[in-house]
């Protein structure tokens, strides 16, 4: 069943191109009571190859750890400012992540601004996109500019508790940085309690609680 969806999605533009075709072909040489129907579906297959792209696939082969196959169908894309807004926000966003898998980081910055800039309502959503933000700006370096995405990320919300933990865990480390033992405290003390599944994420809590006990005060 996944095989024929694979084929019809990446065959698409094709298969619209056809049907359209054929309705011409029934309509001159028959009639036009039949042949309007095969027009019609194929204008429609046309549109969705714009509107929505091989995205509804992306998710098999992100599951399944087929980034190649994955990365192929994202290059199938030729024009995604036609895409809907919430299927194009999706796109940037596993762009993103391909580009932070190959240490692309100005390229993964690139493609979430641009995920946010398609307006995408989804609050969870728009807080996974600026904690990456941050987390590359952190990675960069960045450290304000990190800080500023963090906070907006925890502020606007997000998605589950190793989320959180990881927002505060660089908002802790930031500030540590800083020297604002205070906020390190409190961004470490969220952070606990933010209660994260991740292993290598409660490693990295009882790594930070090792330096928060140092803090005088």
């Amino acid at each position: 069943m996944f095989a024929f969806r694979k084929f019809l999605v990446k065959n698409r533009l094709w298969i619209g191109l056809v049907l359209i075709a054929l309705g011409i072909y029934v309509g001159i040489e028959n009639t036009w009571w039949i042949g309007w129907l095969p027009i019609l579906v194929g204008v429609l297959t046309i549109v969705a190859h714009f509107l929505i792209g091989p995205v509804t696939l992306l998710q098999r082969y992100v599951e399944s750890g087929d980034v190649d196959g994955a990365k192929e169908l994202i290059d199938m894309v030729k024009f995604p400012n036609l895409l809907l807004k919430p299927i194009r926000s999706a796109y940037y966003m596993l762009k993103a992540n391909f580009s932070t898998m190959s240490d692309d980081l100005d390229g993964a910055e690139a493609e979430l601004k641009k995920s946010l800039a398609s307006g995408v309502a989804d609050k969870d959503y728009q807080g996974t996109a600026y904690l990456q933000l941050g987390t590359i700006a952190h990675r960069k370096g960045n450290t304000k500019e990190a800080y500023e995405h963090l906070k907006k990320a925890v502020s606007i919300g997000l998605p589950d508790g190793d989320s959180i933990a990881t927002a505060y865990l660089q908002l802790c480390s930031i500030s540590m940085q800083r020297r604002d033992f205070r906020g390190s405290k409190m961004f470490f003390s969220k952070a606990q309690a933010a209660k994260p599944k991740n292993a290598q994420i409660i490693d990295q809590i009882a790594e930070m609680k090792k330096y928060i006990a140092r803090i005088p005060g």
